[in-house]
């Protein structure tokens, strides 16, 4: 049965295997094939280990600013298969609301309910805190992904932006929103 909990500082490794197998599935020609091939689990495990202790101590989570994120995961027979993270907006336009910073299931585990157990649980949680929007990042190109928030009621809105997420750079991303 799959169980959705708050992530915990052991659940770093997890996490990353999930993040690791998810982009290097997911992106397969939206991000140059060497930066997908260079991802590491052990370094991702790390950051994910700071990351979630941060969180679970109520600190910023984040290079953007002050806000702090929750680390949801969902774990099938002991096994992280998937992850979700959420909180407060980061990007300074939208702090009025709702943001899903992250949302990623590995990839053994598509199109079998994880990812909407995972965006039922943030939406709800996003509701909980006050939020009325919410909004997330999607990659431009990834139509998995977008044609995933698409059947759970988020709309690209027009916003775009052109960074960097974490090594990557040169990222395209489409901003998609609801009401919560």
């Amino acid at each position: 049965m799959l169980e959705i909990r708050d992530a915990q500082v052991e659940d770093a490794h997890g996490v990353a295997v999930v993040h690791v197998a998810s982009w290097q599935a997911a992106y397969v020609g939206l991000i140059d094939q060497d930066v997908l091939h260079r991802q590491s689990v052990d370094a991702r495990a790390a950051m994910w280990s700071t990351w979630i202790e941060r969180s679970l101590a109520g600190e910023s989570t984040d290079a953007y600013g002050p806000v702090a994120h929750r680390l949801v995961v969902a774990e099938l027979d002991g096994r992280i298969v998937g992850w979700v993270s959420f909180g407060g907006g980061r990007d300074e336009e939208l702090s009025d609301q709702g943001e899903i910073a992250g949302l990623y299931a590995h990839p053994d585990a598509w199109s079998q309910g994880v990812g909407r157990a995972l965006i039922r649980h943030a939406e709800s949680a996003l509701r909980a805190e006050g939020w009325a929007r919410g909004y997330l990042w999607a990659l431009k190109g990834n139509a998995r992904a977008i044609g995933f928030y698409r059947a759970h009621g988020w709309t690209v809105d027009g916003g775009e932006k052109f960074g960097e997420g974490g090594s990557v750079v040169g990222l395209h991303e489409l901003r998609m929103s609801r009401a919560l």
